[in-house]
């Protein structure tokens, strides 16, 4: 080819064909530089189980190009919300450790921490079916720690060379740009396909857990195997739990489309005036603590980011308290310009080997060198540490320190060598003295192999309510795939998990059955992963009180008494803002219209009506009932609001709480429905 003739053409169109490349061409794989690559699913490793090589050539390459995708938005985690607060640890957790924010339980370490869907631009809904972002920063006397987690325990990938492939297919098809925050399209089914160590984190992505009712009722998982180590040296390996004091709790799959449209920025509205009214969430930190001598002692690799340590076998030790107590005061100042970091430690936890960790120090510092315009991203205000930090670094794009003095560098005498070092007795840093030996190598350790067995444990492990919402997911997914041998192929992929599961999938997607041979043989279950069991409580819950003139003023006034006493929130909901008028002409405000809000927005409603109430109101009412009894939310009716629901014979009254004129009998049943969160046992019409 003459290269010069093709790029001088004096058509555009023929210029722009140098350029082009067809997916379907076959062609070899090389770097940007064009050498030929042997290997693109692993990186280079001391060993099988060792750490990953900065010598690894094709993994910086790939993994820079990946974090400078976007400008000025994150490529992953973009749309996000934040909020300040505080942490203090319960005991001291000497034994373990030496980080000393974990030392004093009278210490409080201000926080910072940033929730975040993962696939979606900053333009993108609250609510789509997607993994969260969980993002600490502890701003400690001895510098800052970053814990990077998602509300998800697992990853899709077991080595980082692979994150831009599963972002690449998950994100928007790049020939249309579509679909928007949704991994209900072919490149990431085809991808989850030829990848099946995808297996555990595509169950839990198409569990509830994919979509959180809040921010405050979500966990969250540091996903990676991390160290503690004490002032003897002595490490134990680690897991980082975030658990929600008022339990884990989720949206339904119609519930989070419609909200998507009536209130896009649902979850961190939430947040926001949580905050404001003094509801300030509450989580719990919670460690699994594991003794070097166990470190091969299960049937799964500790240092495998696809598997967790169930909590039945590895208890989780719950160590402290974080309360997020203040709202941002600019969102791009801090939430936007937050840069977070997996490799910002502090003495007393350390890395370890789990190859998608290793990978991941790579690439935050290199991603924030692109997106805050520099080396010296740490001088933002919201990234600053509170202890002071000095070193001989200068000059780059939007330093802020000015530094006196003509020494910048080290060894010196003209400053009497400083800033100098500091021994590891007096606060300093030193890594983990872990031995590596290994070649050179392209490989991964055979005991990352099983993509099944923790796959079918949380298959075991959820409700019956849960697993049909799992089987809805993957109906709904796939049932937006076009080419029919992906579907086919994810489905069989799965029968690996469970036949119950597949057949389930493939029944109403008009694929073939797969096998029932090849699904996993374990029983093992683990009460941990299902949010059957987590903590139901009504406080904070919001719920609709729907009056209209004539309405009841003793017992409505009474009942909203009480159910506000219990911590829950009362929104008053006519066809009006303004006064509404009661029978014995008390006054109630109302704030909310059924124009301005829909059922989908509030954790119950409360029907009372009014003897005024017109046919308009009454279809208007009608129609919040209707999507509640259907979403499986607590309903309460009294007077008027008896009478629609009898004329609505619905098919069953489990959660239906109908007054019988006693407003504390009334009001206790109803609470007690509110803290239930969700009748699934309820039969939909």
């Amino acid at each position: 080819m003459n290269e010069d003739k093709e790029i001088n053409s004096n058509s555009k169109n023929d210029q722009l064909e140098y350029y082009r490349s067809a997916d379907s061409e076959d062609k070899e794989l090389t770097t940007n530089q064009g050498v030929k690559l042997t290997e693109d699913e692993l990186s280079l490793t001391a060993g099988e189980r060792g750490p990953t090589l900065i010598e690894d050539f094709h993994f910086r390459e790939k993994m820079t190009h990946f974090d400078h995708e976007r400008i000025p938005e994150r490529v992953v985690h973009a749309r996000g919300f934040a909020a300040h607060g505080e942490f203090q640890v319960y005991e001291s957790m000497k034994p373990y450790t030496k980080a000393k924010f974990l030392q004093d339980p009278s210490i409080k370490t201000p926080v910072f921490v940033r929730f975040s869907t993962v696939v979606g631009s900053r333009g993108s809904m609250d609510t789509p079916r997607d993994a969260r972002g969980f993002a600490t920063k502890f701003y400690t006397e001895e510098g800052n720690f970053d814990l990077v987690a998602n509300n998800i325990p697992v990853f899709f990938i077991q080595d980082g060379i692979k994150f831009p492939d599963v972002v690449h297919a998950i994100k928007p098809e790049p020939h249309n740009e579509m679909p928007q925050a949704s991994a209900a399209h072919d490149t990431f089914w085809d991808w989850v396909s030829q990848n099946q160590e995808t297996a555990h984190m595509v169950m839990w992505l198409m569990s509830d857990r994919a979509i959180p009712r809040s921010f405050r009722m979500m966990e969250g998982f540091g996903v990676h195997t991390f160290r503690f180590v004490n002032d003897e040296g002595k490490a134990h390996f680690i897991k980082f739990h975030w658990k929600p004091v008022l339990g884990t709790h989720s949206l339904v799959w119609d519930e989070a489309q419609k909200l998507g449209g009536k209130d896009p920025d649902y979850n961190r509205r939430d947040l926001w005036e949580s905050i404001n009214m003094g509801n300030y969430p509450e989580y719990e930190l919670g460690v699994q603590i594991l003794e070097e001598k166990d470190e091969f002692a299960f049937d799964f690799d500790i240092l495998d980011a696809t598997k967790i340590w169930p909590e039945e076998d590895v208890p989780v030790r719950i160590i402290g308290k974080m309360t997020l107590n203040r709202n941002v005061d600019n969102v791009f100042a801090e939430t936007e310009q937050v840069a977070f970091h997996v490799g910002n430690v502090v003495s007393g936890i350390d890395f370890t080997n789990d190859p998608l960790l290793q990978t991941r120090l790579f690439s935050y510092t290199d991603t924030q060198l692109l997106r805050l315009g520099g080396p010296n991203f740490h001088e933002i205000p919201i990234n600053r540490p509170v202890c002071p930090f000095h070193n001989n670094q200068r000059d780059g794009f939007h330093r802020q320190t000015i530094n006196k003095g003509q020494v910048s560098y080290r060894n010196n005498s003209l400053a009497n060598n400083s800033p100098h070092t500091v021994d590891e007795e007096n606060g300093g840093f030193a890594h983990y003295q872990e031995k590596i030996d290994g070649r050179k190598i392209r490989a991964r350790s055979k005991s990352f192999e099983d993509h099944f067995s923790q796959s079918k444990l949380f298959w075991n492990s959820m409700s019956d309510a849960e697993k049909q919402h799992i089987i809805d997911a993957f109906r709904f997914e796939l049932g937006k795939v076009q080419h029919k041998p992906i579907q086919q192929k994810v489905v069989d992929m799965f029968a690996k998990v469970d036949y119950e599961l597949a057949n389930a999938i493939a029944e109403k997607i008009d694929v073939n059955v797969p096998s029932a041979d090849v699904q996993s043989k374990v029983t093992k279950s683990s009460p941990a992963l299902s949010q059957e069991n987590t903590p139901k409580l009504p406080n904070t819950r919001k719920i609709a009180v729907i009056i209209s003139e004539g309405f009841n003023g003793v017992e409505v006034k009474r009942i909203i008494e009480n159910i506000q006493a219990a911590g829950i929130q009362v929104a008053i909901l006519s066809d009006k803002l303004g006064p509404i008028l009661a029978d014995d002409n008390s006054q109630l405000a109302s704030m909310h219209t059924f124009v301005t809000d829909s059922s989908v927005v509030f954790d119950a409603v409360y029907i009372a009506g009014g003897t005024k109430a017109d046919k308009m109101f009454e279809k208007n009412a009608k129609m919040f009932m209707q999507e509640a009894f259907d979403h499986y939310k607590p309903i309460g009716v009294s007077n008027e609001g008896e009478q629609w629901f009898n004329q609505k014979q619905f098919p069953s009254k489990l959660g239906v709480i109908i007054s019988t004129h006693q407003p504390e009998h009334f009001s206790k049943q109803f609470i007690d429905a509110v803290a239930a969160h969700r009748f699934w046992n309820r039969t939909i019409s």
